[in-house]
């Protein structure tokens, strides 16, 4: 049976014949002279013991003033239907489709979107969505890409 060890200087894993057991030997990486240890016995090592538990001591932070009436969470928007039926003012929604603004060849589109959102109020708009649809020319059938906006306002 060999005896397995480790270099005290180097870690170097180091194993010798059961019978060089006491004799001294130069180690291979290091060349510090070692006593090669007894063979060990059967029962295997006790693994060390656990590391000491660290006390932890928490604190809740104290605020003074103003800063203490704050709250600490607070609660999410509420949802859009239910804001639309505690609110004064009703939740609308208008639509523009360029076609609709194209007069005798001309595309009013802009100023007529843009005159509406000063009619509404920039604090009375909820949201400004794109959108992108197709339709059929009277005319030559054909089948056309447009684009306009769809405006969620409170009025």
């Amino acid at each position: 049976m060999d005896i397995s060890f480790k270099c005290p200087t180097c870690d170097q894993e180091l194993e010798v014949d059961a019978s060089g057991a006491g004799s001294t030997i130069a180690c291979p990486s290091c060349a510090t002279v070692i006593t090669v240890p007894g063979p060990a016995s059967e029962t295997p090592e006790k693994p060390p013991p656990p590391p000491a538990k660290a006390e932890k001591h928490f604190s809740v932070p104290v605020r003074d003033g103003a800063a203490a009436a704050e709250p600490l969470i607070q609660k999410p928007n509420k949802p859009l239907d239910i804001a639309a039926k505690e609110d004064d003012k009703m939740v609308r929604i208008k639509t523009f489709k360029r076609s609709d603004c194209v007069e005798v060849g001309k595309d009013r589109f802009d100023e007529i979107v843009s005159a509406f959102l000063a009619r509404v109020g920039q604090p009375n708009i909820v949201s400004i969505n794109p959108i992108s649809y197709s339709y059929v020319e009277l005319g030559s059938h054909a089948i056309l890409a447009d684009y306009g906006v769809t405006i969620v306002f409170r009025g």
